[in-house]
């Protein structure tokens, strides 16, 4: 794929999300997200090889986002010295207000990741599986000082967390009492209580 500082490609996502979320991406033609973007074909096909490139390219955008947070918080907490508790909470913090602000993208990622080529699928599930490891990292940190229960698996300590982060397209609405950044507050709340030991 060609570099994704164009606008165009940036037109082509953004349809394409649009497209993806509302109408399916089985149900969606190339011709369609290209008359949503305003592009030709050829443009489309400058910038992706394919649909399968673009919806990878959709998940690739949000997953290299998030690991690229989560990286420098745990950076910032190591060189600052900084508790366990306020590193986590800030990765909690992170992770639901970085899904809400691509809620599209959630949307999208969680209907139809499914469908993207084998070797797609297989990226996918090892850039959230290291993903995931690096939040374990925190709680096995968290346990090592006594802070955390250890009468859980890691793993299920990790899924009670994101299970809530993944279902967030299904209930969260930009539109309700609560802002996006009071709601990753309080599952971040939630979550660390559920960890003391």
């Amino acid at each position: 794929m060609a570099a994704r500082d164009s606008g165009v490609a940036d037109a082509i996502t953004r349809a394409a999300v649009d497209l993806f979320a509302t109408r399916g991406y089985e149900t969606t033609s190339v011709q369609q997200i290209v008359e949503a973007a305003g592009v030709t074909k050829g443009a489309m096909y400058h910038y992706f090889a394919s649909k399968d490139d673009l919806l990878f390219g959709i998940y690739d955008e949000l997953l290299t986002l998030q690991k690229n947070h989560l990286d420098e918080i745990v950076a910032r907490g190591v060189a600052s010295d900084a508790d366990v508790d306020d590193t986590l909470r800030t990765v909690c913090i992170d992770v639901v207000q970085t899904s809400i602000d691509h809620r599209l993208e959630g949307t999208v990622f969680f209907r139809s990741a499914h469908l993207l080529s084998v070797d797609r699928r297989d990226e996918v599930t090892r850039r959230r599986r290291a993903y995931h490891d690096a939040f374990a990292a925190l709680l096995e940190r968290g346990q090592a000082e006594g802070r955390y229960r250890t009468d859980i698996p890691i793993a299920l300590l990790v899924a009670h967390f994101f299970s809530d982060v993944h279902y967030l397209t299904q209930w969260y609405s930009p539109t309700g009492a609560e802002s996006g950044d009071l709601v990753a507050a309080q599952l971040a709340d939630l979550y660390l209580t559920s960890l003391r030991a």
